[in-house]
């Protein structure tokens, strides 16, 4: 409810901007020029421009569920509010936002479950597949690596602390991580990472550089990270740069407590 409340605030602010230049549209019978030549000028189309945005974007969120407001209505609701005419009193205002808002939750979440039963068949399938390339091996748990270039340094144990340079992809190839992106390496104790990252390392010697395809199960498995949706199948390369004695921290998208 908070959510839907705070869309009508930022809606009402929009549609008052809206609302207003239309007025003034109709007294000059054309579209008046935007002026921004001071700065109060520039915050005040700075805040209607920002609200905009936000709003566009909530609306065509709501679209990809197939939820397609009225545009015209919800105009409409703010002048008629306005002129002190709502034909909706506040009551039944809060009764059909509230009731929006639970379809939109419920939306949401038959969306998200939709989502991550595709990207666990698209994962068995791409796994299965890529199984069979040249140069590719399967361990036990199925995580599944190829040798880019092998380093001749030490291997690393779960209870290291590893350096490495890396970079992650979905299975379309959007990239979701890249240390190489930040220019600095990721610093980490190797037994508090996704298990795929765990088992992975500790096949590489420090100056190798590895090329691993991560089952959910041994990545994020069901949780939905955002960048990374639920049941993804990960795709990383990664360098191990040096084997440390010392904690050092360092961002990394294969920490298990992201």
């Amino acid at each position: 409810m908070k959510h839907t409340i705070k869309l009508s605030l930022v809606a009402a602010s929009v549609l008052a901007l809206t609302a207003c230049n239309q007025k003034a549209e109709e007294k000059t019978a054309q579209v008046a020029e935007v002026k921004l030549e001071t700065e109060v000028q520039q915050q005040a189309y700075g805040i209607g421009a920002s609200v905009g945005n936000f709003l566009q974007k909530d609306m065509a969120d709501k679209k990809e569920l197939g939820i397609e407001l009225d545009q015209a209505l919800i105009m409409r609701g703010f002048k008629d509010a306005l002129d002190g005419n709502a034909k909706l009193d506040e009551a039944k205002i809060r009764e059909v936002l509230t009731a929006l808002d639970s379809s939109v939750r419920e939306k949401q979440a038959a969306k998200a479950q939709a989502d991550a039963e595709k990207n666990k068949v698209e994962g068995a399938e791409y796994l299965a597949e890529n199984a069979k390339k040249d140069g590719v091996n399967v361990t036990d748990s199925g995580l599944q690596y190829e040798v880019l270039s092998e380093g001749e340094g030490k291997k690393p144990v779960a209870t290291d602390i590893v350096k490495v340079h890396y970079k992650g992809t979905l299975l379309d190839g959007s990239e979701f991580d890249s240390s190489y992106a930040r220019n600095q390496p990721a610093t980490f104790p190797l037994n508090q990472v996704i298990a795929g990252w765990t088992e992975g390392l500790q096949l590489m010697a420090v100056g190798s550089k590895y090329k691993f395809t991560i089952p959910s199960e041994l990545g994020y498995g069901e949780r939905n990270l955002g960048k990374i949706p639920a049941n993804s199948t990960l795709v990383f390369e990664v360098e191990l740069l040096e084997i440390q004695e010392e904690k050092e921290h360092g961002h990394d998208h294969a920490h298990d407590s992201e």
